[in-house]
């Protein structure tokens, strides 16, 4: 007798629908808040990740107590998310718990007093003077094959000196417009001003700040925006999108393809690690702080909203310290036992001052003053 037939396979079950009262704290969020599109979706996630925890409960998501806090939390670790990682979700949570007691829906915040496991604090990436001053003024177009490479060279040339010229972060420059119109600020969006030498961005918390702009990104982006449209015709430019950075089809670059472009130039040039848009946000912000010490004008440069922030370049510049001291001074090096001989002696050179880095948008060696270092016109 044959076989029977094996039974269907089941259907994959659904996710669960919407938690209503999420919907209703994200609606609070864009309209009420204005957080910007990206800072929502995070949300969103967040909360979609706590309402599955809550449905493996079989608890309403309002139903969690601190205990299921913690057990969660607990999970997430042991799973290898990070203490930072945990502290941005707990963030997201305990916003989501407060809006809900003032709606009167719960009578206690389960996530309050929660606290993420500790882990140590990453210092910055930032690449050395020299190696910034390398990526910068690689010519990529030298090499380039045809017209369309040389667009992409110099395109690609004029955002790695915005990025390190000016500190700005990957969905700024993307969110720049060639020319700023009716749109621009109304949609969120920055502009180059070339002739002031400024960059107007709209940074974190819908935050607008002036950036001054480095004489080699002025050259930089005056050489892209005579190229920029000449792809596209006479016709395609009226289409062309208003943004600064385009790609091949003129449509406004994204970060990750900004991401993509930079690590690709970094390769061409000989850097020993690919690099990332914000690592030359790190870098500008490092090199400033080296040559001028001025802790708030980087904060303001960086449109950081706290002083915090902007302390962790202090411990990067103290571990530059630290090298030029051990390097360099003679009480650095431990003495000779009696059976070693005399301690080395210290070369002449070695006591020689040594000069201040540049700044990210000079090309000088002197140290650099702010603005000045940043080299507006």
């Amino acid at each position: 007798m044959a076989d029977a037939p094996a039974p269907p396979p089941s259907p994959p079950s659904a996710p669960p629908a919407p938690d209503p009262q999420v919907q209703r704290y994200l609606e609070h969020l864009r309209v009420e808040k204005r957080l910007a599109a990206r800072s929502l979706t995070l949300y969103r996630l967040d909360l979609e990740k706590l309402a599955r925890f809550a449905a493996g409960l079989s608890l309403p998501l309002l139903q969690l107590t601190d205990a299921h806090i913690r057990r969660f939390v607990a999970q997430m670790h042991s799973a290898g998310r990070s203490g930072r990682g945990i502290a941005l979700i707990l963030s997201g949570w305990r916003g989501f718990f407060i809006w809900a007691g003032r709606q009167g829906l719960i009578g206690r915040n389960p996530v309050l007093g929660i606290r993420a496991p500790k882990s140590p604090k990453p210092l910055p990436k930032a690449l050395g003077v020299d190696q910034a001053m390398r990526l910068a003024d690689f010519d990529g177009a030298a090499g380039a094959a045809t017209e369309a490479d040389i667009w992409l060279q110099i395109r690609d040339a004029a955002m790695a000196e915005l990025l390190y010229g000016s500190g700005l972060r990957a969905g700024e420059l993307a969110g720049l417009d060639a020319v700023p119109n009716a749109d621009t600020e109304r949609q969120g969006r920055g502009w180059v001003d070339l002739q002031a030498g400024e960059v107007h961005v709209l940074g974190k918390g819908s935050k607008r700040r002036s950036v001054p702009m480095g004489r080699a990104a002025s050259a930089a982006l005056r050489a892209w925006l005579a190229l920029r449209a000449k792809p596209f015709g006479a016709a395609g430019a009226a289409r062309l999108d208003a943004a600064l950075f385009v790609g091949r089809r003129g449509a406004r670059l994204t970060t990750l393809s900004i991401w993509r472009r930079l690590r690709q130039r970094s390769q061409r040039a000989g850097l020993p690690s690919p690099v990332h848009p914000h690592m030359l946000r790190h870098s500008f912000a490092s090199h400033l702080l080296q040559s001028s010490g001025d802790l708030r004008a980087v904060q303001e440069l960086l449109g950081h909203a706290s002083i915090t922030s902007t302390q962790v370049y202090t411990r990067l510049d103290f571990q530059h310290l630290a090298r030029v001291y051990d390097a360099t001074h003679p009480r650095a090096h431990k003495m000779p036992s009696p059976d070693q001989g005399p301690a080395p002696t210290r070369p002449a050179h070695a006591a020689e001052k040594r000069p201040s880095p540049s700044g990210p948008g000079s090309r000088s060696t002197g140290p650099a003053k702010l603005p000045d270092a940043v080299g507006k016109p």
